[in-house]
């Protein structure tokens, strides 16, 4: 596929909603800004002042915590009394009962923790992990992608297409922990298999949807699985695994909307990384320079 027009396009569409920059609300703890806030969020902590603090409006004001609250430990209890409060009004669905860490970049401290449904809400960055599945033809060495269907009963991205293994990176796991359990959780994969997942690098990307700010980073992972195994489906999340050649899957993405939108980013990662895509195609640049829009911090 010598045009990069879709892939491109692909790639643009994680980073979308940016004109609402100018309304957002920047979240500061510590002095740090950690997030932003949408004004509608904005109006629901407000409510709260004893934990959260507004002063001015929009970009040029900002959302702080109460003097008090001084330490994580504080901190993460006193905002988890008003999430849980938002929760019960309807206000922040899809609750997880997973902490994220609020930190400005990764290998920081964290300076509270929040359940991970009111991420986006907060505007908070957030991590996650994706893992491509492969396997390669010993002879021909062509390579296929295991491919997973999301279950249509998901609460986000139903029945779209997804990465064999991928979720959100919590408080308390490492990137290598989280991938093992992920493999086992999701697709039956056996822990001494799972431990062949290799680090190969990272995406990010930022979207302002109608939730909140995602500025989110993806850690990618490669494992090769033998030609015989098979994953299965482990909890509900996932309708079916299918293995498709990767000129398939290239296809997929760049000419159809099928993928779940950020496993896109990764995927033509992996076509970068395997040769699939190459400089001599005009476009190549740009491209590569998409996969990391965000603050891949």
């Amino acid at each position: 596929m010598k045009d990069l027009g879709g892939f491109i396009a692909r790639a643009k569409e994680c980073n979308t909603g940016l004109e609402e920059l100018p309304t957002l609300t920047p979240f500061v703890v510590e002095g740090i800004e950690v997030g932003k806030l949408k004004p509608k969020f904005v109006e629901h902590v407000r409510r709260f002042p004893d934990v959260f603090v507004v002063e001015g409006e929009a970009a040029r004001g900002r959302v702080t915590l109460a003097a008090g609250l001084d330490s994580c430990e504080k901190r993460s209890a006193k905002v988890a009394e008003v999430l849980a409060q938002l929760r019960a009004e309807g206000v922040i669905t899809g609750w997880r009962d997973e902490l994220y860490p609020v930190v400005p970049s990764y290998y920081d401290q964290p300076l509270l923790l929040v359940e991970r449904a009111a991420a986006t809400h907060l505007g908070i960055k957030a991590y996650g992990i994706h893992v491509n599945g492969f396997v390669r033809d010993a002879a021909t060495g062509a390579v296929r992608l295991w491919v997973a269907r999301r279950s249509l009963t998901k609460p986000n991205w139903p029945g779209k297409l997804d990465h064999l293994v991928a979720g959100g990176q919590p408080h308390g796991l490492s990137p290598r922990e989280n991938v093992e359990k992920e493999c086992g959780e999701e697709a039956g994969i056996p822990p001494a298999l799972a431990a062949t997942a290799r680090p190969v690098g990272a995406v990010s990307y930022l979207t302002i949807s109608a939730t909140g700010y995602k500025p989110d980073v993806l850690f990618c992972y490669d494992i090769e699985l033998p030609a015989d195994f098979v994953p299965t489906p482990q909890d509900g999340e996932v309708q079916e695994f299918r293995l498709l050649p990767l000129e398939e899957v290239a296809y997929l993405v760049a000419t159809t909307t099928e993928f779940k939108t950020n496993c896109c980013l990764v995927i033509i990662d992996f076509l970068i990384r395997h040769g699939y895509i190459t400089p001599e195609q005009p476009g190549y640049l740009q491209l590569v320079a998409l996969l990391r829009s965000g603050d891949c911090s």
